[in-house]
């Protein structure tokens, strides 16, 4: 393997850190071995690892927790769970949260190197994935007016230095958008760097934003340097910025206005030179009038506004992306690619796709893995076509029209939760994939709406 990447070894027995270390090391890995579920998600979130060798007994937060967490906070991370007495339902359970596979006490080279391999092969696998996704050099798929419409925007302000903060609802690919203007950019061999920051718990954000020196936090062995660093001469991009905690934002604003910061727990300045680009499917104005994001900040990333098109306000498009899709998922899984009927994609054409491209994206991987090789009519598809559903939204206009506009968004994203959480009986990590929405915001919306998990 050319790049055989960074593995973390989570186990409190000082022997199997020692021998993991030894096989995976000889074999190119770079190896962090650490004691406990706490020190390994601090050590994942200061130094990204490429896959997790992670006990499932372990002290303090257990194995299980700790596989939550990971998972919380990057879904692609490929994690193995060490066990040497794990019963069926610990390992329905592991496997539920998105385990990659079992390491069983004791074990070999080979079996440890086979897993390693076959994580590293499936990371991969789905990068070219969403490689193919995205296109090449960020391209954004689409022959819609609106999306001719956003694609002259980004041409019009990549070509220059100014700040944009990208508008959107989730899953409508705000990401796209960065990468293009990046790409698109005097910036673009410099690095372009992204940071979700919904994704990283609110205690971590500042070290993974500005780095930390050797000391700051248990788990800090080493000076580490942060995401602006890693993005100096390129481009650092803030996706769903409005979840950024008000301490990080205060020095965020500081970078935006000098082009410094000091790393956590350093006296050290840093200079950088960074174009940020920004995004969030909330509404900044109403966070301001919140207090729970600083009006100063969204007045130096609101420079360049941009809005990217719910699907449903692309016309024609969602055929375009979904034969796009259906051809990436049927070469990854080595599936005959199902076959649509010119009903089923004029059903899907008035479809209102709440959870946008990341919906589609998700139903045709579903239908490539379930319906491989068949001919899907609109009833084959698994989804509610109803008028109810249909993007002019008459229905929706007249069932709401008495509420507030607030009150009807807040009704509709809380019907819509209640409907995801039913289908996957009450699973929030599967309601949120199947929205389009992180783990974690969708854990905030069930709160903030008071709907029922269960």
């Amino acid at each position: 393997m050319s790049d055989p990447g960074h593995v973390l070894v989570v186990d409190d027995e000082e022997s199997i850190r020692e021998s993991l270390g030894m096989i995976l090391g000889g074999a190119g890995h770079r190896v962090t071995a650490v004691g406990s579920g706490e020190e390994g998600l601090t050590a994942a979130a200061a130094d990204r690892p490429d896959l997790v060798f992670l006990d499932l007994q372990l002290p303090g937060i257990d194995g299980l927790e700790t596989l939550r967490k990971l998972r919380e906070n990057d879904s692609t991370l490929r994690i193995v769970m060490i066990s040497g007495h794990a019963t069926i339902e610990r390992a329905v359970e592991a496997t539920r949260l998105g385990a990659f596979d079992f390491l069983e006490k004791p074990f070999g080279r080979d079996k440890v190197l086979v897993l390693a391999r076959n994580a590293m092969e499936a990371a991969g696998l789905e990068k070219e994935v969403a490689r193919l996704q995205a296109g090449e050099a960020g391209e954004i798929l689409g022959k819609s007016s609106t999306l001719d419409q956003l694609r002259s925007e980004i041409e019009s302000v990549a070509g220059t230095d100014a700040r944009v903060l990208i508008l959107g609802e989730s899953g409508t690919g705000k990401e796209l958008v960065a990468a293009a203007l990046h790409s698109n950019s005097t910036r673009a061999k410099g690095p372009f760097i992204r940071v979700n920051c919904a994704a990283i718990p609110e205690d971590l954000i500042e070290a993974e934003l500005f780095g930390s020196a050797k000391g700051a936090f248990t788990g800090a062995v080493k000076d580490r340097r942060g995401r602006f660093g890693a993005a100096d001469k390129g481009t650092l991009f803030l996706d769903e910025i409005g979840d950024m905690s008000l301490q990080a934002q205060a020095k965020v604003l500081r970078v935006l206005q000098e082009g410094q910061y000091e790393p956590v727990g350093s006296t050290e300045t840093i200079s950088v030179d960074v174009r940020v680009i920004a995004a969030t499917h909330r509404d900044l104005a109403e966070s301001v009038a919140a207090g729970t994001f600083r009006e100063d900040l969204l007045f130096r990333l609101n420079v360049i506004p941009i809005q990217v098109p719910a699907l449903r306000e692309r016309r024609g498009d969602p055929r375009i992306l979904g034969e796009h899709f259906i051809d990436a998922y049927a070469r990854k899984y080595e599936k005959a690619p199902p076959h649509l009927t010119e009903e089923a994609w004029a059903a899907l054409e008035g479809y209102a796709w709440p959870g946008n491209v990341r919906e589609l994206k998700n139903l045709m991987e579903r239908w490539v893995i379930l319906k491989s090789g068949k001919d899907l009519g609109p009833r084959d598809l698994g989804i509610d076509l109803s008028p109810g559903t249909a993007g002019d939204g008459g229905d929706l206009a007249r069932a709401y029209s008495k509420m507030t506009l607030k009150d009807a968004r807040e009704a509709i994203e809380r019907d819509l939760i209640r409907a995801a959480l039913e289908e996957n009986e009450g699973n929030v990590t599967k309601a949120a994939d199947q929205l389009g929405i992180e783990r974690t915001h969708l854990h905030k919306r069930i709160r903030a709406l008071g709907v029922k998990e269960s």
